[in-house]
This record gives C-alpha cells, sequence and structure tokens, in this order.
C-alpha cells in the first residue's frame, strides 16, 4: 500500500482503512485511525505504522479522541472482521510471494489466533485463509479474463508459480485455468430439461456437483443462458448422476418439502459473492431475511445493493435461496427469474 492512499485514506477520513494501518506524528508523540477526527498533521510530520503494537513499540501513545488500541464497542466483532477482510484484500493486491498468517492477523489486531479465526469464521462462514483464497480465486479469473496467460494470471494473483495454481483447479474452477480463459474449452458441463410447477427447469452440472439451475418458460431460453457462461465447453443432455439430483430437485418442489435438497454444488463466484451464497444457505423454507440483514450477518452493513447483485447472479436458484431474501420494505424486489416465480415460491413454502 503506498503512502499516497494513506495520505488519502487519511484526508478522507476513511474509516475502511482503520485497522490496515495507523499513523503517528512525530511533534506530538501520539498515534491515531485513518477515521481521527482530530486536526490534521501535517504529511511531513506523519509516520506510517502497520499495527497499534508497532506504534506502541516506537514510543508513541493512543489518540485519546480516536482510541486506535481499542476495538469500537458498538459492534466489536463486525469491526475485526471488517479490518481482517481489508488487511487480506490489501494483502491480495499488493502480493509479495508470501501468504499472510494467523499469526500476522492476531498481531494487527491484538487477539489471538483462535478468538480471531472462530469470530471470523462465525460471520463469514470460512476462515480468514480460506477467504484469501477466495480472494485469490477472485483474481485468477478476472485476469484471465481479461486475456492474460496463465502464468501472468497465477502470479497476479498469488499463487507464485502456475504450477501451484493447477493444484486443485478442479475445486476453483470446475475446470482447468487455461480452459477457464478460453471460455471453458475443454470443460464438460452435461444439463438435464424438466417440468416443474415454475415452467422448465434446467439443472447443470460438472463432475463436482450442480453448477446451475435455471426456470423459464422455454427449453431455448435455458439453453442459451447456459452456453452464454460457458461459450466453449462442451455442454450436451445427460441423464447418469445429474438426473438423479435433478430428480431430487423435482421431488422436493412437487411434495411440498420442507429441507432444501443436499445436493453437491460447483458454483462459480467472486469472494463476496460466494459469502452471500454461503449466508443465504442458512435461510430455512419458510423463512425470509431483507438484503440489509445478510449484508450486516456477512459483516458488510453498507452492501445491501451488493447483496441484492449476489442474489440476482446466484446461478443455482432455489438449492441456494435467493428467493428468500426481501427489500427492506418486506416487499419483494428482484429475481433473475421473474417476481411471479418468486412470489410463487414463497407462497408454496408458506403453506407447506
Amino acid at each position: 500500500m503506498e503512502n499516497k492512499e494513506k495520505l488519502a485514506a487519511i484526508a478522507e477520513r476513511d474509516a475502511e482503512y482503520d485497522g490496515v494501518f495507523v499513523y503517528a506524528v512525530k511533534t506530538t508523540g501520539i498515534y491515531c485511525r485513518p477515521s481521527c477526527p482530530s486536526r490534521h498533521a501535517k504529511p511531513e510530520n506523519m509516520i506510517f505504522l502497520e499495527s497499534t503494537n508497532e506504534a506502541k513499540g516506537a514510543g508513541y501513545r493512543a489518540c485519546l479522541k480516536c482510541k486506535p488500541d481499542e476495538i469500537s464497542l458498538k459492534n466489536p466483532v463486525n469491526e475485526l472482521v471488517r479490518q481482517i477482510c481489508r488487511f487480506l484484500d490489501i494483502a491480495v493486491s499488493n502480493y509479495d510471494g508470501h501468504k499472510p498468517t494467523l499469526k500476522q492477523l492476531a498481531d494487527k489486531t491484538g487477539y489471538s489466533e483462535d478468538y480471531l479465526s472462530r469470530s471470523f469464521r462465525k460471520n463469514m462462514g470460512l476462515g480468514p485463509m480460506e477467504y484469501f483464497d477466495a480472494l485469490r480465486n477472485q483474481a485468477l479469473k478476472k485476469n484471465l479474463q481479461m486475456g492474460e496467460s496463465v502464468a501472468e494470471a497465477a502470479f497476479g494473483a498469488g499463487f507464485g508459480s502456475s504450477s501451484r495454481l493447477y493444484e486443485g483447479a478442479a475445486k476453483r474452477l470446475g475446470m482447468s485455468p487455461a480452459s477457464y480463459a478460453k471460455g471453458g474449452k475443454g470443460a464438460e458441463i452435461a444439463y438435464v430439461i424438466v417440468d416443474c410447477f415454475l415452467g422448465r427447469m434446467l439443472a447443470a452440472g460438472t463432475a463436482q456437483g450442480v453448477c446451475a439451475v435455471y426456470f423459464a418458460d422455454d427449453d431455448q431460453t435455458l439453453i442459451d443462458d447456459l452456453h452464454e457462461e460457458f461459450p466453449k465447453a462442451e455442454i450436451g443432455r445427460e441423464v447418469g448422476e445429474l438426473a438423479y439430483w435433478t430428480q431430487k430437485i423435482t421431488d422436493f418442489l412437487e411434495t411440498g418439502g420442507t429441507v432444501t435438497p443436499d445436493i453437491p454444488l460447483d458454483m462459480y463466484g467472486t469472494a463476496f459473492q460466494r459469502l452471500v451464497w454461503q449466508e443465504l444457505l442458512k435461510i430455512a423454507p419458510g423463512e425470509t431475511k431483507t438484503y440489509k440483514q445478510v449484508a450486516t450477518q456477512i459483516g458488510r452493513d453498507k452492501s445491501s445493493r451488493a447483496v441484492g447483485r449476489a442474489c440476482a447472479t446466484n446461478p443455482v436458484s432455489l438449492i441456494v435461496p435467493c428467493h428468500r431474501v426481501l427489500g427492506s420494505d418486506g416487499k419483494l424486489h428482484g429475481y433473475r427469474w421473474g417476481l411471479n416465480r418468486k412470489a410463487a415460491l414463497m407462497a408454496w413454502e408458506n403453506s407447506a
């Protein structure tokens, strides 16, 4: 992170950088958060430090206004999670070949590794290092889509080398990175289309699990949507394991089941989307949450609109129940497959 960016954060009193770094003023001997409301010192009198512990070790004392050595008492866990997310975001952006460790996070926040890890997992649905890996996967996909070579994309996403990237590539992308970069060339995706009370339903999957559940009025629309995601993949109808998974979905719809089918998923999304989708899986049939509630529960209080976009891009409808999320006014807002289907699903679940 460049000093120019740090100075900009201080000038704007940007709370998003709180916990990422602190700054000390040589003339006063005090260190502050970037969001400190105090009058700004001259840039030449500021020094930047990575943590409160480093500031204390250098002989500086905490500001009495912004209290940089304390976590906000309003929501201490959410602020801790936000600080960790910001630190890991920057770690991916400025990857230098060294993956951050829990000890580094603990030293930076002042909490034990165990408490830090448990708090993060409880709020985000995955551990700090898993979140870091998700961010790298997101960067990898973005780099590949921008036309970078596999080697360039791997290094830029913090994998160090393309050989490390290929280790477990199927778990990340459902295909090799080179195939993904070529629009899914070489990937094998099978699909089945069946009738249900919501119209025609397509379920598609790889060897790892179901990657798409779409609804429409006609088959061609469903097939076109699948080809749009993977224009060069080998896509065709299938009757094996996928047919079994599809039958579990249709049985669920036809029998008024109250437990969402336990089906393996192979979903592709950004780190933020995956956090939202993970939270959606916790909403039981017949229950609802607002976009704001979901945002708060993943530690992103001000990201209600982003949560809405993540719901709108959810490729595995029904299994990942984005239809159970409402606006703050309690009304139905946006559904990839139409508000009429969202209303029908909610009415069906409520009656069940």
